[in-house]
């Protein structure tokens, strides 16, 4: 399991990201691979993170070779390029529960 997550600041309000992030949801539910994928917000006024969690690091590279993944910068105006990290998951401690739906 793959965890990688994008940090960016936008140029849009609070409301604004989250109407963008439910208006693209069903395109990322629909990505094969992505396990989950959480939507969040630092307490830095204008900043947000996508946390995503992918099956594989394949998925996680077919995601990033997309058109989907091509729009993000636009459809949330990042103001700069974001700041991307991936992590391989090597432990749970909560395998049953780990809120992967």
């Amino acid at each position: 399991m793959i965890i990688q997550i994008v940090k960016f600041q936008s140029d849009l309000g609070r409301e604004e990201v989250l109407k963008v992030a439910r208006e693209r949801a069903s395109m990322f539910r629909a990505i094969s691979g992505l396990l989950q994928k959480y939507y969040v917000q630092p307490e830095k006024p204008g900043h947000y993170a996508g946390v995503y969690i992918w099956d594989s690091v394949e998925s996680l590279r077919e995601f990033r070779a997309s058109e989907l993944a091509a729009t993000i910068p636009q459809a949330y105006h990042v103001a700069e390029p974001p700041e991307i990290e991936v992590y391989e998951v090597v432990f749970t401690l909560r395998e049953d529960e780990v809120g992967l739906i």
